[in-house]
């Protein structure tokens, strides 16, 4: 595998960016991994080396840049940090696309990178990647994972973007978890069928956060079955 981190000039400012792929057999399918409000971390890098390892060229971009880039520690924070919150609502979609367009317009130029492109997003990142595949016509797959405010009424809300989405979706939502109720799933589900998006919604019976190994609310069960999923979507639509 070979990785290293860059600092991408945007237009705005630097965004530090992580990539990791296999070191033969390239070009390789490109993967945007959103991150979590919790900031980059190790915990982070780990996930995308494991996307890696199985064929892809994978691209996580510190999306608190503009903040500084500050992350907080999943073992001590809460996830009801106001400091966190505040970060990830100002961090905006039209922020991120804006990082997105950045590093695909890099990937486009690094001969270890091909399209088509996948998205993966965790909580905070979950909204983005949706957000991402309704935004980027080159983006064939899409992964949201236990994701929060998919749904909102603000005019730039990610659901509101389905009815562009060319890209297969899959959404992993947590039992109970407040921040995608099922009214919010259903408004999902029904967008996606009425834009006739391919997808698949999936609830697991675990707590907001379950993916990460770090984190009290870890459910390695759980975890293993969404990895399992957005292996096969990645299969099926970027090799």
């Amino acid at each position: 595998m070979r990785e290293r981190t860059i600092e991408l000039e945007t237009g705005e400012g630097s965004l530090p960016l992580f990539i990791t792929h296999p070191e033969e057999g390239g070009p390789h399918p490109t993967v945007i991994f959103f991150m979590d409000a919790l900031g980059i971390r190790e915990e982070l890098r780990d996930m995308a080396r494991r996307i890696g390892t199985v064929g892809y060229y994978v691209m996580l971009g510190n999306l608190f840049w503009r903040e500084g880039g500050v992350s907080f520690d999943p073992k001590l924070l809460p996830t009801t940090d106001p400091e966190m919150m505040r970060i990830n609502h100002a961090t905006t979609h039209a922020m991120v696309l804006a990082d997105t367009a950045a590093m695909l317009a890099f990937a486009a130029g690094d001969p270890a990178a091909r399209d088509p492109v996948g998205t993966v997003g965790y909580c905070m990142g979950g909204r983005h990647a949706y957000a991402a595949a309704g935004t980027f016509e080159n983006v064939a797959a899409m992964a949201s994972l236990h994701a929060g405010f998919q749904v909102t009424d603000r005019p730039d809300s990610a659901h509101l973007l389905t009815r562009n989405i060319k890209a297969e979706c899959y959404f992993g939502f947590a039992e109970g978890d407040p921040l995608s109720p099922p009214e919010h799933q259903k408004i999902i589900a029904d967008a996606c069928a009425q834009w006739g998006v391919p997808h698949r919604l999936e609830t697991y019976p675990a707590q907001h956060g379950f993916t990460f190994p770090e984190r009290f609310c870890y459910d390695k069960p759980s975890a293993e079955r969404a990895w399992e999923r957005v292996f096969a979507l990645f299969d099926r639509r970027l090799r």
